[in-house]
């Protein structure tokens, strides 16, 4: 894969990316505001399977934020992220706290160069593919890179969170 991050213009995941020295493609396509699933307007307009197209949910977790990372083909089980972490009561966090806390807008969340580092969550079906497409911090473009480097870089914890 081809590092296409340039050095001025990019996003914080993919500033991370590069100084990281991990491998990865930027894929843009034109986002349509009147989309109702971020996530499977990007698996459409990039002709990727959705279950390769991974969504970025953050999560309250006893009360902490908490980074999920499922197939956009699926669900975030909220009891399973929980167990995940050691944790009891999982809910979907504010929208606001989860844009001010990754420094990213909704729908461009990326699990990757997030202003706090958060706890972060991989299902496991992401270890199905060589690669994963997940939000490279702005609608409209995808970073694709391996699970294990995404999992590597966000100290993520690859368990069974999403569901059909």
């Amino acid at each position: 894969m081809a590092k296409k991050a340039r050095k001025t213009g990019g996003t914080p995941a993919t500033v991370a990316l590069t100084a990281a020295g991990t491998p990865f493609t930027v894929h843009a396509y034109e986002h349509d505001p009147a989309s109702a699933s971020y996530g499977e307007e990007a698996a459409e307009a990039l002709g990727v399977s959705p279950e390769r197209v991974f969504k970025t949910l953050v999560a309250e977790v006893d009360g902490a934020l908490t980074v999920a990372v499922v197939p956009v083909a699926g669900q975030l089980d909220l009891k399973a992220l929980a167990a995940a972490v050691g944790g009891k009561r999982a809910v979907m966090a504010d929208p606001a706290a989860a844009e001010r806390t990754t420094g990213y807008v909704r729908g461009g969340i990326s699990p990757l160069g997030q202003r706090r580092r958060l706890p972060t969550v991989l299902d496991e079906t992401a270890s199905r593919h060589p690669t994963i497409y997940v939000s490279a911090g702005r609608r409209g473009l995808e970073v694709e890179l391996s699970p294990g480097d995404l999992a590597g870089l966000t100290g993520a914890v690859v368990a069974r969170i999403g569901r059909a």
